[in-house]
């Protein structure tokens, strides 16, 4: 989820590269694990005794966690109001389809995560070059997107009643300070087909019972992995995410066309332009819950 919520403490949000992202810049040279492992111990030394709930992005497979703050499960999606939709370039969770780690990436969320692990089996006119790269902004060239990468899609839903908008904030209200928070996450791999899933499709959004919902989120990609954490992103490498999130991560990548995905991007109501970085993977048994 991303960073970016004002009405409390500062908050954050609920592949290798493809050759065409690596020519884009030419002078990115990832971290080293050294400093990966630097903010793995910051964030340890953070949590220390502080009482933090459990963490997220986390391995799918690893299903020990030792951490002591329970909290309920958020209800079905299906009862949930849809807050907030974006997402990250590759996939912040591991497990699935996507266990191949992208490296360690700049240190700041960007060219770090995990990719689809077939993305070699795409064809040719799948990975056809885009005449652009898409979600070009100012932040990080390392996030701007081309066929062939992978993206993890949040969609966030809160048991307040709010309305879609722009990042955390939309999820909370004043009259329920501590709404329960669930996240959907799906991972796709970009390509370059018009036959391939349309992004518009996938996260239009509709009020069903009054409550909003996205009837597009996929229901064919595995049954999602649950399990209880916290919002994620690279503002949280190393110091604990004080949001409680219950997740529904679903195992299989499906393929979704650039061109809705920029489509998209040029306009939406939640004011997303560009892929988020992601944040790295919580290992620390005392930041993760124990998983059924």
């Amino acid at each position: 989820m991303t960073k970016n919520i004002s009405l409390m403490v500062a908050a954050a949000c609920l592949f290798s590269l493809s050759g065409a992202a690596w020519a884009g810049d030419q002078s990115f040279k990832a971290v080293s694990d050294d400093l990966i492992n630097a903010q793995r111990a910051a964030l340890a030394e953070s949590a220390k005794d502080a009482g933090y709930g459990p963490q997220a992005p986390r391995d799918l497979d690893a299903l020990d966690g030792t951490n002591m703050r329970l909290f309920s499960r958020a209800p079905s999606y299906k009862q949930m109001n849809l807050c907030n939709i974006h997402f990250h370039k590759n996939a912040e969770h591991k497990g699935g389809d996507f266990t191949t780690y992208a490296g360690n990436g700049d240190g700041e969320g960007y060219g770090s995560g995990w990719k689809y692990n077939d993305a070699d089996k795409l064809s040719k006119d799948e990975l056809a070059a885009f005449d652009h790269g898409v979600g070009k902004t100012e932040h990080s060239p390392l996030a701007t997107l081309y066929p062939g990468d992978t993206i993890e899609v949040h969609y966030v839903y809160s048991t307040a009643q709010v309305k879609p908008g722009p990042t955390l904030n939309s999820c909370f209200n004043d009259t329920i300070k501590n709404p329960q928070l669930r996240v959907e996450g799906q991972v796709f791999v970009l390509v370059n087909d018009s036959e391939a899933a349309d992004f518009l499709d996938l996260v239009e959004v509709e009020k069903e019972n009054g409550l909003y919902q996205a009837p597009g989120l996929p229901t064919n990609s595995g049954e999602p992995i649950q399990y209880e954490g916290s919002t994620t992103g690279p503002g949280y490498n190393e110091v604990p995410s004080p949001f409680q999130v219950s997740w529904g991560v679903r195992p299989r990548v499906l393929k979704v066309n650039i061109a809705s995905v920029e489509k998209w991007l040029e306009g939406n109501v939640f004011e997303e332009d560009h892929a988020h970085g992601v944040r790295n993977l919580v290992i620390n048994p005392e930041l993760l819950s124990q998983m059924q």
